[in-house]
């Protein structure tokens, strides 16, 4: 048993450092009509509701991918600075007075790019290596 467990071990050792060259990375993606760059500050205050507008004056629309799912989590640590509970609680304010609305949520990183990609004005994230022509990477944020 000693030895099936310790090939194991090494077995999963050498996939990590094979798979190491595609490691996920943290992108805020954008349509390709809109700005080409932007600020974590300004993603943030997007996701946040203190900004209703992309860098080059558009109205934004924010996409967000489903609860529990680990590029959300990123996301909302490295961006937002804040955990979805936190954030959860925040949007059902912003609601309930009439401030504003949650970031429009889709199903998968698929669904994110493909409305992205449609949506004149929008902003996303994804994992790095999702990324096609489809949309444009605004932002690749720091760690």
């Amino acid at each position: 048993m000693k030895t099936r467990q310790t090939s194991l071990k090494v077995a999963l050792a050498a996939l990590c450092l094979f798979v190491g060259g595609a490691r996920a990375e943290l992108v805020i993606i954008g349509h390709h009509g809109g700005p080409d760059t932007i600020t974590p500050q300004q993603v943030k205050d997007i996701y946040l509701n203190r900004s209703s507008r992309l860098p080059d004056g558009q109205r934004v629309v924010a996409f967000q991918l489903p609860a529990g799912n680990s590029m959300r989590d990123e996301f909302n640590e490295r961006i937002t600075e804040r955990n979805d509970a936190w954030l959860k609680s925040f949007w059902s304010r912003q609601v309930l007075t009439g401030k504003g609305h949650p970031p429009r949520e889709v199903s998968s990183a698929n669904s994110m790019k493909s409305v992205v990609s449609s949506t004149l004005g929008s902003i996303g994230y994804l994992d790095s290596t999702l990324v096609d022509d489809s949309v444009k990477v605004l932002l690749t944020p720091q760690p």
